[in-house]
C-alpha cells in the first residue's frame, strides 16, 4: 500500500535577502537564489524539498536583486510544485535575520518555519513540525552533531537540550551545530521592532536564556553556498536529483 500524501507543513519563510559577498563577482548581477546549481537556480531545488515535505506556502524574505527572484519564480504556480509564494522585501536598510523575519510577520501565521536562502537541508520537516508541537515552546532549533567538521560548531547539546548556544563564545563542548532550520510562534517576533537590525541568533539566545527553545536533532548532514566550496559541494551532491 503507498502511503498517504504528508500533512501540509506550517509556511516557510526564506531568508534570502543577503549581499552574499563572499561569492563575487558570481552575485554581482544576481541573488545566491538564482545561482545556477546543477541546472537549476539554487531556490527551484529548496523549493521542490520543501514541496516534496509538504510545504504548500512559501515566504521569501528578499534583500539585493530580489526583484529578480519574484521574476523569476512568481507566485510559484508555473513550477508545478503545489507552492504558493509570497515576497517579502527588506527595503533600503538590510535589517538582519531576525529584522526580516519581523518585517515578513504579516505574511506568516501563528506558527512558522524559517530557514536560510544558502542552505540545502535534506532532514524530516514532518518530523520536525512533530517536535514542536509535542515540546509546547515558543520556538524549536535544529541542530546537528558536527564535530567542527562542515562549519565551526555553536551549539552544545546533551541528546535532549540545547544547554549554550553562541556563534562568538564557542566552548570544546559545542559538538553541535544549529542546523540552519527554526520553528517559531509569531509572538516571539511581534515583541521585537519593526525596521531594526536584529540577528536571528539573538533571538534563539534569548529564548534558550528563557526556557522557551526546544531542539531536534537532523541525522542529515547539511549543504550550503554561502561559500565557493560549500557551492562546488552542493552541486556536486544535487546532481542526478533535478
Amino acid at each position: 500500500m503507498n502511503p498517504g500524501p504528508s500533512p501540509e507543513l506550517m509556511p516557510v519563510l526564506i531568508l534570502a535577502g543577503g549581499l552574499a559577498t563572499r561569492l563575487r563577482p558570481l552575485t554581482e548581477r544576481i541573488p545566491k537564489a538564482l545561482i545556477d546549481v546543477a541546472g537549476h537556480p539554487f531556490l527551484w531545488h529548496q523549493l521542490k524539498l520543501l514541496s516534496r515535505n509538504g510545504a504548500r506556502r512559501i515566504v521569501l524574505a528578499v534583500g539585493f536583486l530580489g526583484e529578480l527572484v519574484q521574476q523569476e519564480f512568481g507566485d510559484g504556480s508555473r513550477l508545478g510544485l503545489g507552492l504558493t509564494l509570497d515576497y517579502s522585501f527588506d527595503g533600503p536598510v538590510l535589517l538582519g535575520t531576525a529584522g526580516a523575519i519581523r518585517r515578513a510577520l504579516p505574511m506568516l501565521s501563528a506558527r512558522f518555519f524559517v530557514l536560510y536562502g544558502d542552505s540545502y537541508l535534506p532532514c524530516d520537516y514532518q518530523a520536525v513540525q512533530r517536535g514542536f508541537d509535542e515540546a509546547g515552546l515558543a520556538g524549536l532549533m535544529t541542530v546537528y552533531r558536527n564535530e567542527d567538521a562542515f562549519d565551526r560548531s555553536n551549539v552544545e547539546y546533551d541528546g535532549c537540550r540545547i544547554l549554550q548556544y553562541s556563534k562568538e563564545q564557542r566552548t570544546p563542548r559545542m559538538r553541535y551545530i544549529d542546523y540552519g532550520l527554526g520553528a517559531f510562534e509569531r509572538r516571539v517576533f511581534e515583541a521585537l521592532p519593526v525596521n531594526t537590525k536584529i540577528d536571528l541568533a539573538a533571538v534563539y539566545q534569548d529564548l534558550l536564556a528563557k526556557g522557551q527553545l526546544a531542539s531536534y536533532e537532523a541525522r542529515d548532514r547539511f549543504y550550503e553556498i554561502g561559500s565557493p566550496e560549500g557551492l562546488r559541494e552542493t552541486a556536486e551532491f544535487l546532481k542526478g536529483r533535478g
